[in-house]
């Protein structure tokens, strides 16, 4: 099931309500389920790879945390950060300023930051950890039989 955008996210608090999340397609709405944002977002940096390094390893530290106590939601939420963490540092690798479209409209001229490429590396790997982690993969089965 796709990911619910009409569900009232200021009110939600999906650690109690885990029955109204969504896995959704890559990062649907990763800065939009509380408490998981305002728990994950504060260390969510991909500015230099030893940033990205030092966020990665915050942020899949928290995907254990949350996978001890049984938490898909945060487990979830924990892969949606990592993983834009990798797209967003393949974004500012490809375009100055993470802008890939000018003014106008169009496709701005692609460059290389070399940075950015091992910024986005580093968040890939953990990112690739948690997406085939056999836990994870049934506990998501489960939560979309269960609620969608």
């Amino acid at each position: 099931m796709a990911f619910d955008y009409s569900l009232d996210f200021d009110q939600i608090d999906f650690r109690k309500n885990p029955e109204k999340y969504r896995v959704g397609r890559g990062e649907q709405g990763v800065l939009m389920v509380e408490p998981y944002k305002g728990e994950i977002l504060p260390h969510w940096r991909f500015k230099t790879p030893d940033i990205a390094k030092e966020s990665s390893e915050k942020i899949y530290q928290m995907y254990l945390d949350y996978k001890k106590k049984d938490d898909f939601v945060g487990m979830d939420m924990a892969r949606k950060f990592l993983q834009m963490g990798y797209t967003r540092a393949r974004r500012y690798t490809n375009y100055k300023g993470g802008r890939k479209y000018d003014k106008d409209g169009d496709v701005k001229k692609r460059i290389i930051d070399k940075e950015k490429a091992k910024s986005a590396a580093i968040f890939e790997e953990k990112w690739k950890i948690v997406r085939e982690d056999e836990e994870y993969l049934t506990l998501k089965k489960e939560h979309q039989k269960k609620y969608g």
